[in-house]
């Protein structure tokens, strides 16, 4: 025989936070953009971004089979077989790239280390408006 349901007692609904959700991480604003906000920095991270993508891998190694075969087959002669002018431009790449690629890694693990304080706070306070809502619901 199947028993009636019966009525539960109706728990309150915790009170909403009101409050703007992403208070913790405004102090760390200034640490958004990676190289700093200004016409150097906005061309410098977009440079590194570059520096990553299939577009540039596939366009570098064009230009590098263009380079090499042109002076082997003998169109030009202005970088003979050891390549020389090649390994100068491949090392002046490199002393612009690995600065720019260190220093976006450096202020990126800044901003992580910040956006994980930040979210820490806005964990707490979480839980501390939980702890509130099931000591309303208790009383």
């Amino acid at each position: 025989m199947a028993r009636p349901a019966t009525p539960s007692p109706s728990i309150p609904e915790p009170p909403v936070i009101r409050q703007h959700q992403l208070r913790f991480h405004a102090p760390h604003t200034h640490l958004a953009p990676v190289f700093g906000s200004d016409w150097f920095g906005v061309k410098a991270e977009a440079f590194a971004r570059f520096f990553g993508t299939p577009s540039f891998l596939l366009t570098q190694t064009g230009l590098v089979a263009l380079w090499i075969g042109l002076n082997v087959a003998g169109v030009t002669h202005f970088d003979l077989y050891p390549f020389i002018l090649l390994n100068l431009a491949f090392s002046l790449q490199a002393a612009y790239a690995a600065p720019l690629i260190l220093l976006a890694q450096t202020r990126q693990a800044d901003r992580d280390r910040a956006l994980a304080a930040a979210d820490a706070l806005h964990r707490e306070a979480l839980a501390a408006a939980s702890v509130e809502g099931q000591t309303l619901a208790m009383q």
